[in-house]
């Protein structure tokens, strides 16, 4: 892999390795923001505020400046909305379990923010994906959340681990569940100036 091309504004493995399956190296600059709603906001309004305010902030991040530029800036943020209600990561046990019942055998959307801040200004946009998780008894969810895997997702499941067992139907993107919609992000890095392909070395004539 080449070296870094990019900062992403977060300290997630997932959107780094989400980063990485399609080539892309990233140095990593986490941020600390306020991530609490505004009033009477939506959650696509939400989500883009918060991705912009992540990669705005990075961007004076000593590692996001290179010898010669200041690399684009990635910033992203996930909630999960169910009945009009935002689920953010669980505060605690308690806070998990409720969640998971909330959306046992229910539809509900996960809304992910991406933004890019770079030498075309600062582009962002949000993809939804609708997903239903089938009917999960009490004993399931004590059991998940000893796994400790719930503990920093949004809406207190991951699709990417074992939460993907409570996953009747998904209809979207798989990845933006994850936490970065690879289709759209590689839409912003490459408006951008971020190369998704490097051109494959020639070989010298015999």
């Amino acid at each position: 892999m080449s070296g870094p091309r990019l900062c992403l504004a977060s300290a997630s493995p997932r959107r780094s390795e989400l980063l990485a399956s399609i080539g892309l190296n990233a140095i990593t600059c986490a941020v600390d923001i306020d991530e609490t709603p505004l009033p009477e906001e939506p959650p696509e309004a939400l989500v883009i505020r918060l991705a912009e305010a992540k990669a705005v902030a990075a961007s004076t991040c000593d590692a996001c400046i290179g010898d010669a530029a200041q690399l684009p800036v990635l910033g992203a943020d996930t909630v999960v909305v169910c009945d009009g209600r935002i689920f953010g990561k669980p505060r605690d046990r308690a806070d998990g379990a409720w969640m998971l019942r909330q959306l046992s055998g229910r539809r509900h959307h996960v809304i992910t923010g991406v933004a890019v801040n770079g030498p075309q200004g600062l582009v962002s946009l949000s993809v939804t994906t609708h997903i239903t998780l089938r009917q999960l008894d009490s004993n399931e969810i004590d059991a998940y959340w000893a796994t400790g895997e719930p503990l920093d997702k949004a809406g207190g499941f991951a699709i990417q681990g074992r939460g993907a067992l409570f996953v009747s139907y998904l209809e979207g993107s798989h990845s933006a569940v994850v936490g970065l919609p690879l289709y759209e992000t590689a839409q912003l890095l490459a408006y951008q100036g971020v190369e998704l392909w490097t051109p494959a070395p020639q070989q010298a004539m015999p």
